[in-house]
């Protein structure tokens, strides 16, 4: 198969990692990624909070836990061996109410099966130790997670597509996706360009870019806007590494935590509110078109029936810096609306089934010539050279 054109629609880190793994994988071929934007990573991938996931919260035996693990190595060494930020300054996963102990064995069982490395039960003392600020009754202790530069990373995997001999295409929006003798037509308004292959790394638009490439129509895309507090830099110091409250499992969301930065600031959030348009980084954007597929698609309906209640709660956060700023509290005593301002946001691409559920593993799946990522939730950046390989496996029959 060398001297193929292999294309890949988005280049965001899971586009740009597989345009790579291809690259090194089949030397001769050429890889093209296609990008509506003016640089690389500017939704997803850009919004992105940093952190280098261990593995604790995927179902053993999930695509979303054999890539998780199998990613952090491969980022690891491909940070250091460009000289890229990468930090290990490890996460307490804390409950800090009795009806949480329970949970939080249950994903200490989980983690321990993803062969999450160096992880531990901490109890309150403990908790101390790590983090003298912090409060909760126990904790599970991963020493090993990370936090990096996601952005960096990408602009690097950009840099390894060009001098491969590929090109990423920016300004280049998709309008069109044709099966054509011997190959596949990627459109963009009148400009045509032919590939042998192609990949749909689309994200937001993941669901929209299938759609022309005549895949089916689930899952749906669903944009949840996720916001942030930042601590205020006098404020900093009364964290030291990831704190993360216990997740509940009806959600593939992790709750609001507490997350330094590379640049040493300090993020806390996310919340998860349905947003009203894919790229709607701020609270009042609103896409008619995206409000429109939203109300059409039954899943919507159906997962607003299920979990209305955390929407409003969600929404009563976002609209209010003390109601935010309520449960971090817990995980950080005596901090407060005082202690922090609004930072930024990103946009999730939550995939969703017509039945209302929130699909949390990742999907990926071929037809024919056309590889489509279907929905590649975090911790797709931390398992991003993972699905590269997995997805370069799956197109050249060599997984």
């Amino acid at each position: 198969m060398a001297d193929e054109t292999i294309g890949i629609v988005g280049a965001g880190i899971v586009g740009l990692a597989t345009g790579r793994e291809i690259a090194l994988r089949r030397p001769g071929t050429r890889v093209v990624v296609f990008e509506k934007e003016q640089q690389v990573s500017l939704h997803q991938t850009g919004h992105n909070s940093g952190v280098v996931h261990a593995g604790i919260y995927y179902t053993p035996g999930s695509l979303k836990a054999n890539l998780t693990v199998r990613g952090v190595a491969l980022l690891r060494e491909y940070c250091q061996d460009r000289d890229l930020p990468y930090k290990e300054i490890g996460k307490l996963v804390m409950a800090v109410r009795q009806d949480e102990l329970g949970r939080m064995e249950n994903l200490y069982e989980r983690a321990r099966n993803n062969h999450v490395p160096d992880l531990r039960k901490v109890s309150k003392d403990e908790i101390k130790e790590l983090e003298p600020h912090a409060g909760g009754l126990a904790a599970l202790h991963s020493p090993r997670t990370a936090i990096t530069d996601y952005p960096a990373v990408a602009r690097e995997f950009a840099k390894d597509v060009a001098e491969s001999g590929g090109e990423v295409k920016l300004g280049f929006p998709v309008t069109g996706i044709t099966t054509v003798p011997g190959g596949i037509e990627v459109a963009s308004g009148q400009d045509r360009v032919k590939v042998d292959r192609l990949i749909l790394c689309a994200g937001l638009q993941s669901d929209a870019v299938a759609k022309l490439a005549r895949d089916r129509q689930e899952p749906r895309i669903i944009p949840f806007r996720g916001e942030y507090m930042l601590l205020k830099p006098d404020r900093t110091h009364l964290v030291r590494g990831l704190i993360y409250p216990v997740p509940d499992p009806r959600y593939p969301f992790l709750g609001v935590h507490f997350t330094p930065r590379v640049d040493g600031s300090v993020e806390v959030g996310p919340n998860a509110v349905l947003a009203l348009a894919r790229e709607g980084y701020k609270l009042g954007t609103v896409s008619p078109r995206d409000l429109l597929g939203l109300a059409a698609y039954p899943g919507s309906w159906r997962m607003a029936a299920q979990h209305w209640r955390t929407g409003i709660k969600e929404y009563r956060g976002a609209l209010s810096t003390a109601a935010f700023m309520k449960d971090a509290g817990h995980y950080v005593p005596g901090v407060g609306a005082k202690d922090v301002v609004r930072g930024g946001a990103g946009v999730r691409a939550q995939a969703l089934d017509r039945d209302g559920t929130l699909v949390d593993d990742f999907r990926i799946h071929q037809m024919g010539r056309i590889t489509a990522v279907r929905n590649a939730p975090s911790p797709a950046a931390t398992a991003s050279m993972a699905i590269a390989e997995h997805i370069a496996g799956a197109v050249f029959g060599d997984a």
